[in-house]
């Protein structure tokens, strides 16, 4: 043990479950085979953790003790039940013996969560079920966080959750990144979660903080890891998106926890090195001209990254490559965007005018930045008592207390 029993043992092993639980997870998995025995064995290490660090101090590889004490839990656990199958017997042989090593082959990358990620985006699974269960297992979201994102209940994303462990066991889903052959196929699936896992960690869909760094950290490391298996022009695209939007982290939130909206951040606290690599990838991406919706994503983070100010952003270049996103990748999400684009551009009444007709579509009438975007137009064009109720609605939408403060905020200053 390296560190006496006087550290905050509490707030230590808090920090090493915010920042190490998805990769704990990951090992346990691939160790274990079963996710629900690797959720147990990992909730099982942390609570003798909490018994066994404040008498005799931190252990100098927290992650690879808790990892070790698991496995060995789940062990334990095995040999108390009665009865258990042939293949379970094999688990405990195995792992009484060790970490088995992992393949590192040329057709395979030792990354236990990148692992994970392909087996929660298999296509055995069906597409809904692949989101639920890689937000629960890669991301950490509770069944009740999941079902808000997905406006649905919390019992049936706990189904959708239950029945993919279940084709994962039972047609036994292989626990590996596919073969550089077989990449280019699943590699789609496994972009769309890797930034589903960077999204939850800069703008948290529920609770008290608006970024949960350490999952932004995460994507962009599998985001790196991956352009090294596959430099695709789409992975090249999202690894840029991810540093793009990353770069403004430390401007978005103010000393007091407020949220600070882009035009109001000071660009002076951008991460400028990170704005330069990710500038630079968008541009390697968009020389190949085999592109996709992430590079012409990244590509609008860069106009915004590049602009010195907020009145030199270049809004009709953002509004052509908005029409460009849009033609690729119809969503209702990326119109509104092109909407608020438009309304910088061409001014608030042309923007306001193309929200209303989406939102009278009835696709984001539960969005909370849809309404969002109309109090913001609505208070540009002096109709005050408008602006109140849509920043209301907006307010009654929001999951995230940063948001709600600013939205609650704004509702006063309009009263």
């Amino acid at each position: 043990m390296s560190e006496p029993p006087t550290v905050d043992i509490r707030a230590h092993l808090d920090a090493v479950f915010r920042g190490e639980a998805g990769r704990i997870l990951a090992s346990l998995i691939r160790l274990l085979g079963d996710f629900d025995v690797a959720e147990d064995a990992m909730h099982d290490a942390f609570n003798a953790a909490l018994q066994r660090w404040p008498a005799e101090g931190l252990p100098a590889n927290p992650r690879a003790w808790l990892i070790s004490t698991a496995r060995f839990k789940a062990i334990d656990a095995i040999r108390r039940r009665t009865r258990f199958e042939a293949s379970q017997d094999d688990i405990a042989d195995t792992l009484h013996g060790g970490e088995p090593a992992a393949a590192a082959g040329d057709d395979e990358l030792p990354d236990d969560r990148l692992k994970l990620i392909f087996v929660c985006c298999h296509p055995a699974l069906a597409p809904d079920a692949r989101a639920a269960l890689t937000l629960r297992e890669v991301c950490g979201l509770t069944t009740e966080e999941i079902a808000r994102a997905f406006l649905t209940s919390a019992p049936t994303i706990a189904q959708r959750i239950v029945r993919a462990k279940a084709k994962i066991r039972d047609e036994r889903i292989p626990y590996q990144v596919p073969s550089r052959a077989e990449l280019p196929e699943r590699i789609g699936a496994v972009l769309a979660v890797v930034y589903l896992l960077f999204n939850e960690g800069y703008s948290a869909s529920s609770g008290p903080s608006l970024t949960r760094a350490e999952l932004s950290a995460e994507a962009i490391r599998l985001g790196r890891v991956l352009l090294e298996l596959l430099p695709d022009p789409e992975v090249i695209g999202l690894v840029a998106l991810m540093l793009l939007h990353e770069s403004r982290r430390a401007a978005r939130i103010s000393a007091g926890g407020e949220l600070v909206l882009l035009e109001q951040q000071d660009r002076s606290a951008w991460n400028h090195a990170l704005i330069r690599e990710g500038v630079a990838l968008a541009e390697r991406a968009l020389a190949t001209r085999r592109f996709g919706p992430y590079t012409l994503q990244a590509a609008i983070a860069a106009v915004h990254a590049e602009a010195p100010a907020p009145e030199a952003t270049d809004w009709r270049q953002i509004c052509a490559l908005y029409a460009a996103l849009l033609a690729m990748q119809p969503s209702p999400v990326i119109e509104l965007n092109r909407a608020a684009a438009i309304a910088m551009h061409e001014g608030p009444a042309a923007g306001l005018a193309l929200i209303d007709a989406l939102v009278a579509r009835g696709e984001l009438r539960d969005y909370h930045l849809a309404h969002a975007a109309r109090a913001d137009l609505f208070r540009r064009l002096g109709r005050r008592d408008e602006a109140r109720a849509a920043y209301a609605q907006a307010h009654a939408l929001a999951k995230a207390e940063p948001e709600r403060r600013y939205l609650e905020k704004r509702v006063r200053e309009l009263s």
